[in-house]
């Protein structure tokens, strides 16, 4: 075998991609029988094998059956969470599709996170990675995997990479429009929002969705609260908010369930009746929403279809077919017993 010989010359001469050769020569599921053969014939032609480098999609890059996903999240928080425990899960469903793995990482900041995702690829230990709460301006992370050319499919809307990463995201503007709009036509005129880190991109979303349905319906200005997303931050701002005399909201919507958990215990602090003295919406419909009482109306969310999506489209990359990079379904809205008319039970 030549020395130059590698994995993109035996997928060049079998019409795939490197990570199909990958695929097929380490005996994993995701090629027809027929492109197995082909690729075999073709490593035999050229005198190929498959070793440590044959596991490499890129012909240098990263393991064709690890993905990378680093979350910058307190370790604790991540397991109090359903978001990521569900987003995961959807991530994992598909790599046992294909007998690949996740190699997950928590980090402090965006900064450790570039760094790690350098390391993975260049001691090849991934061949691709998910990124997830992209920044609304400039994040970093985006143009320093692309200088070092490691595949990536970003979980978030593609005005936050300028389109030059493969997306999946939810269209969180118009599950916000659905949500006030319903709010709205039960009576209610003061709406508020305990939401995430505005520098995130789609905190900020949401929060702009805000803002102009309720300007657009003639609504009282929204007040929206930054928060960490834990149940603590959450119920601080709901506090602060039903401390606010006059200003005090007569509904409010979270965003993430467990938030919603915790101003739903604060109004209970506050001697308010939930829904008859204050409307509550959670996002994204965990369990934890059915076993509140009341059981809190959601923005239902399918969060592990959307891990599912996310994992395909970066198979779909690697593989150098179309990727299935695009919109995931909306989250719908779904009443239950934490919204009524203003006033009225």
């Amino acid at each position: 075998m030549s020395e130059r010989t590698t994995i993109r010359d035996v997928a060049e001469r079998a019409g795939v991609s490197p990570g199909a050769v990958s695929l097929a020569l380490n005996d994993r599921p995701g090629v027809s029988e027929r492109t197995r053969a082909r690729i075999r014939a073709a490593a035999t032609e050229l005198g190929w094998a498959p070793g440590q480098a044959a596991r490499s999609p890129a012909g240098g890059g990263g393991r064709g059956d690890t993905v990378g996903l680093v979350l910058t999240r307190p370790a604790r928080q991540l397991g109090l969470e359903p978001f990521y425990m569900e987003f995961v899960s959807g991530i994992q469903s598909v790599l046992e599709e294909r007998s690949a793995t996740l190699l997950l990482r928590l980090v402090r900041d965006h900064a450790q996170e570039s760094a790690v995702h350098h390391t993975w690829w260049r001691e090849r230990r991934v061949c691709g990675s998910v990124l997830v709460d992209l920044l609304v301006e400039d994040d970093p992370r985006i143009p320093a995997l692309a200088r070092i050319g490691m595949p990536v499919v970003a979980a978030g809307h593609p005005e936050l990479t300028g389109g030059s990463t493969a997306s999946v995201w939810t269209d969180d503007a118009a599950a916000v429009e659905e949500v006030v709009r319903y709010l709205a036509l039960l009576g209610h005129r003061r709406i508020a929002r305990v939401g995430g880190d505005p520098r995130l991109g789609h905190s900020a979303i949401r929060g702009r969705a805000l803002e102009q349905v309720a300007a657009e319906l003639g609504l009282d200005e929204p007040r929206s609260l930054p928060t960490d997303f834990s149940g603590q931050a959450g119920a601080s701002a709901t506090r602060e908010l039903l401390a606010s005399g006059t200003r005090r909201p007569t509904a409010i919507l979270y965003d993430n369930d467990i938030m919603a958990v915790a101003g739903l215990a604060v109004a209970a602090e506050f001697a308010l009746t939930v829904p008859d003295d204050l409307s509550l919406v959670a996002w994204d419909d965990s369990q934890l929403c059915r076993l509140t009482h009341p059981a809190l109306s959601a923005m239902s969310h399918d969060v592990h279809g959307y891990g599912a999506q996310v994992a395909r489209c970066l198979f779909a990359l690697l593989d150098r077919r179309a990727a299935a990079a695009g919109p995931a379904p909306t989250p719908v809205l779904v009443p239950r017993g934490t919204t009524a008319p203003p006033g009225m039970p």
